[in-house]
């Protein structure tokens, strides 16, 4: 292992195959910590993600800095002799590989686990996916948007009369990544006991199907099948948005008891909350429409700064719906840094979402934006390998860098 900084997963190396997002975002949240991620790509291509995101200044992608933050980049052609020599001898020194490709796609290289650990036993393999490394649909192509229907969640978003909807994110793909870098750290863990490695099988259907809260046992227990509801939680009132006197929208959540009651308060109505139809959790969840006409009618009538000091001295959770620009302004963004701001070679300064979640003694940090393709290639061939000039020359030569 190597010691790169004094972050808490510093004295970890690991090595990124793959592209795109499932895979690399699982990097990006180890590099975060510190993990020293070396980033192989094929030569004079790269990752797709270089080229990925809607809008794009000076011809670059605005998300490739961000997936590939803290990272080092080498170029690397993994079906070339070359590359596969370059692969063996960084798992030689590395703690964790990770791959986002379809099953079968390492091990026809020639480096399934069991040959990938008779080079360095102590290897954890991070491995993330559409269905999984098993079953009858492992070997299918995968992506984040399939896994998201298969997973459950698609069903569930949107209006009740229209074909389900989609978040306007890479949410299965984050997901799967997320739950791939809690396993690697399980397995890192796990190994500071036993000393061997192991692997990590991230599928993005499962990841998804793991947020989906109590669904299946509602079918096979209750028989309720979860159905799309807009913009609310079926029988969970009030929690919706509600319209202001300036044509904003605030969303106030106040369906607990307590909180109805401090929020019919600050309505001025107080009766509301002993009122039949409202005083309890399952006669507001009924009467949710009725209840939800009421506050919007008193929402209406106010201006969003005064509504919003309003139900915050009456301990009632509420917030805007925040687009970029509001998160760029708020205060409260700017008090804790969550929006960090980094120099781009290219762009000049360049903002992006901190570090999350923060850590009180051993916090993680953005050191670095996306780099450019093959970056690192001497630091990581002559200086971690110990390559020579000569021996980089060929591998440039003959394609395999």
């Amino acid at each position: 292992m190597v010691e790169t900084n004094n972050l808490p997963l510093g004295d970890l190396r690991v090595i990124e195959l793959g592209s795109l997002l499932a895979g690399p975002f699982c990097g990006q949240l180890l590099g975060d910590f510190g993990a020293e991620v070396i980033k192989l790509e094929d030569p004079g291509v790269g990752d797709p993600m270089r080229q990925w995101g809607r809008e794009k200044a000076h011809g670059m992608s605005l998300w490739w800095p961000i997936i590939a933050r803290n990272k080092k980049s080498v170029t690397t052609n993994l079906r070339s002799e070359g590359g596969k020599k370059i692969l063996r001898d960084l798992v030689s020194k590395a703690d964790i590989l990770l791959e986002n490709f379809r099953p079968g796609t390492l091990e026809k290289w020639g480096f399934s686990p069991q040959e990938l650990w008779e080079i360095n036993p102590r290897l954890i393999i991070t491995r993330v996916t559409g269905y999984g490394q098993t079953g009858p649909y492992s070997s299918r192509a995968g992506f984040g948007s399939i896994g998201e229907a298969m997973g459950g969640i698609r069903y569930v978003i949107g209006d009740a009369d229209r074909a389900p909807s989609r978040a306007g994110i890479s949410l299965g793909d984050s997901l799967a990544a997320i739950f791939a870098t809690l396993g690697t750290l399980v397995a890192v863990h796990n190994r500071s006991n036993t000393g061997r490695g192991q692997i990590v099988d991230s599928a993005i259907y499962e990841a998804v199907l793991a947020m989906m809260e109590s669904l299946i046992p509602e079918w096979v227990l209750a028989g309720y099948q979860r159905e799309r509801s807009g913009s609310v939680l079926p029988n969970v009132s009030p929690s919706n948005v509600y319209p202001t006197a300036e044509g904003d929208m605030v969303l106030i959540a106040a369906n607990q008891d307590n909180v109805f009651k401090r929020l019919a308060s600050a309505m001025g109505q107080p009766e509301l909350s002993s009122d039949d139809r409202f005083k309890g959790h399952a006669e507001r969840g009924h009467n949710m429409e009725v209840l939800d006409g009421i506050i919007a009618e008193w929402t209406a009538g106010i201006e969003s700064e005064k509504l919003l000091e309003l139900l915050n001295e009456a301990g009632v959770p509420a917030g805007r719906i925040y687009k970029a620009q509001d998160m760029l302004e708020d205060p409260h963004f700017v008090a804790r840094e969550a929006i960090v701001k980094l120099l781009h070679p290219n762009l000049g300064e360049f903002p992006m979402h901190s570090v999350f979640p923060k850590l009180s003694a051993t916090p993680g940090a953005v050191r670095s934006v996306g780099p450019e393709l093959g970056q690192h290639n001497q630091e990581v061939f002559g200086d971690l390998l110990g390559y020579d000039q000569r021996e980089i020359a060929e591998l440039e030569a003959n394609g395999s860098i």
